[in-house]
């Protein structure tokens, strides 16, 4: 039957956010807060003004891939004269699919999207098992990036 991609809808939220949560204890992140109902909010809320978009994988009925951006606004600036800026989350393959290519597929899908809405710039804050997919893309680091924890 092949891989489909589809954006994703309200039907396959749950599954979405289910797939958020393992992605984050798989990158090693060790709370267990409840960020279920969290997540449901900013994704309800952000799908539905379209400043997050998100383009999932499926084998048939299983979602096998998600991948996520939220689309923020800052004052322009020379390298970004929109002002808009794709900020990338949610790339996440099932461990069993991995290696085939369906990663590269979704980050290409969100990337068009990011310039179809005028964004200038793509961001993310890659996991280690990113790197070399964003690198190959042809993201580059930007070592001024910090951050302030709150």
């Amino acid at each position: 039957m092949g891989i489909a991609y589809k954006k994703l809808t309200e039907k396959e939220l749950d599954t979405f956010i289910e797939m958020r949560i393992d992605q984050l204890r798989e990158e090693g992140a060790k709370e267990d807060i409840g960020l279920r109902p969290s997540l449901k909010d900013y994704y309800t809320r952000h799908m539905a003004d379209d400043t997050f978009v998100s383009w999932i994988a499926a084998d048939g009925e299983k979602i096998i891939g998600t991948s996520g951006m939220s689309i923020v606004e800052k004052p322009p600036y020379f390298g970004c004269p929109s002002g808009k800026i794709g900020l990338l989350s949610s790339m996440f393959t099932d461990k069993s699919y991995r290696r085939q290519g369906i990663a590269r597929v979704q980050l290409s899908r969100v990337v068009n999207e990011a310039k179809v809405r005028g964004c200038g710039t793509v961001q993310i804050t890659a996991s280690d098992m990113g790197v070399l997919l964003y690198t190959n893309f042809g993201f580059t680091k930007n070592n001024n990036f910090m951050q302030y924890k709150l």
